[in-house]
């Protein structure tokens, strides 16, 4: 009696130390993988917008194609454009595509990957404005951009030159409201942006003039930081390009 209770306990004892190790096991298995946030600007379209419960665009089909491709995993965080950088220094965010323009100062805080997208400024009017015709006839007019963009700061760095007075907005809706009210003379604002604004509503607005500049967007991760996620964002442009996923994802907002 007594070995069979030894051999009893010893069975309950090695039961219990296999059931601890699946257990275990199944915990490590199961360790949730890496998701990484990815700051846009829903008040962006056809870059990114709102569409009932449905976030659309060209930069959230895109960057989910990549993570698709890639084998990775994201979480869309949307806020102000101006807020994002901040964000990512803040390590709130992991990645940033939100018709992001490389600039020089930007390469100071972050890393971007190749440009995905050609825009460019453009001056923007109320439409049936017939005496500004382009960038040099803003002299003495108050200028609407959106704050944090490119169209931002090219109206702060030429404001003496130019001559003009800046109002700045958290979204471009209100920016645009801005001068069909008349309450601006002209706005400075992505062309892909305001032209796709312009076909999908009658916005009261019209383009003037050459482009401004010409601005690449990228995507973007802290500088210095997620190396390996960087590549792995190339990688995934490179393939959607090859595959035709990106020409797809253009032809879906822009037509072209």
């Amino acid at each position: 009696m007594k070995k069979l209770s030894l051999f009893a306990l010893f069975l309950v004892l090695t039961l219990f130390i296999a059931a601890c190790g699946t257990d275990k096991t199944a915990s490590e298995s199961g360790k949730s993988e890496k998701v990484y946030k990815v700051g846009v600007d829903t008040t962006y379209p056809p870059f990114e917008f709102k569409e009932g419960d449905e976030y659309k665009g060209i930069d959230i089909e895109l960057i989910n194609a990549i993570a698709e491709n890639q084998g990775f995993k994201i979480e869309l965080s949307p806020m102000d454009f101006g807020g994002i950088i901040p964000a990512m220094q803040a390590n709130q965010l992991d990645v940033a595509i939100a018709g992001m323009s490389i600039t020089e100062d930007r390469k100071k805080i972050v890393d971007f990957s190749s440009p995905y997208f050609d825009a460019g400024l453009i001056v923007v009017v109320k439409d049936d404005n017939s005496t500004i015709k382009s960038v040099d006839d803003l002299k003495g007019k108050k200028v609407a951009v959106k704050k944090g963009t490119s169209g931002a700061k090219y109206a702060v760095d030429n404001a003496s030159k130019l001559g003009i007075e800046i109002v700045q907005f958290n979204d471009s809706p209100a920016m645009f409201q801005e001068v069909s009210n008349g309450n601006a003379d002209a706005l400075i604002e992505d062309y892909p942006v305001i032209s796709y604004a312009i076909a999908q509503k009658d916005l009261g607005l019209k383009l003037v003039g050459d482009r401004l500049n010409g601005d690449q967007y990228g995507i973007a991760v802290l500088k210095g930081e997620n190396k390996d996620l960087l590549e792995k964002i190339n990688n995934g442009l490179e393939e959607l390009k090859k595959d035709g996923t990106y020409d797809k994802i253009l032809k879906t907002y822009l037509g072209e």
